[in-house]
């Protein structure tokens, strides 16, 4: 945070958005080596034959609902709320199944700097 920029605050559970077609992803804080983001998913998992892979290192935490994480070496991780995972950057994975309910905390890093 800047020098005498104002300090901001918010509750992650507070104006969920309505049901829709789509997952919602909101930054909730954003510098030039990480990012934090609030995603609901409404039941939403991954298109059929799609993987993740991102350049970022990534933590994740499911706040509520419960999901399923698959990874490409077959592997298969239930998540309830307040289970967390590290995926390291190019961790290959998608959401198998996630719930109604489902609202998670992303933080995304910049893996050269790690």
């Amino acid at each position: 945070m800047k020098a005498g920029a104002a300090a901001l605050s918010g509750n992650v559970h507070a104006d969920l958005p309505a049901h829709g077609a789509e997952e919602v992803f909101e930054t909730l804080f954003a510098n030039s080596v990480c990012r934090v983001e609030r995603i609901v998913s409404f039941g939403h998992a991954s298109p059929p034959g799609f993987w993740y892979e991102q350049a970022e290192d990534e933590w994740v935490v499911l706040l509520a609902g419960t999901a399923e994480l698959a990874f490409d070496d077959g592997r298969r991780l239930a998540l309830r709320a307040g289970d967390w995972v590290s995926l390291p950057a190019h961790c290959r994975h998608r959401v198998e199944s996630v719930s109604q309910d489902a609202v998670w905390l992303a933080v995304h890093g910049r893996a050269d700097l790690a």
